[in-house]
């Protein structure tokens, strides 16, 4: 009779993902440039995480600090932005 030893299953430690962390922890796949133009190059980058948060970095420092925001945050500033609520930061 065939035994079939059953190796445990690796524990696995969870990623903590926090405000500032320091971006290459998350890896290098998945980010994108949804705002880009001709800034030479400094374009902000961000990522949708597995748990819905999202994360935002500066794309000429990629190994520097991520910014993590949940979805309501992100939501809220893209429609205030859209919304002219954020034109102070231009002028």
């Amino acid at each position: 009779m065939n035994h079939i030893r059953i190796q445990p299953r690796p524990r696995v430690r969870a990623q903590r993902i926090y405000n500032g962390m320091p971006a290459r922890e998350l890896g290098s796949e998945g980010w994108r440039k949804p705002w880009s133009g001709g800034n030479g190059g400094n374009c902000l980058e961000a990522m949708k995480l597995a748990d819905g948060r999202i994360a935002v970095r500066q794309s000429t420092d990629p190994d520097g600090p991520a910014l993590i925001y949940t979805s309501d945050e992100m939501t809220a500033f893209i429609e205030g932005a859209k919304a002219g609520e954020a034109d102070f930061l231009l002028s």
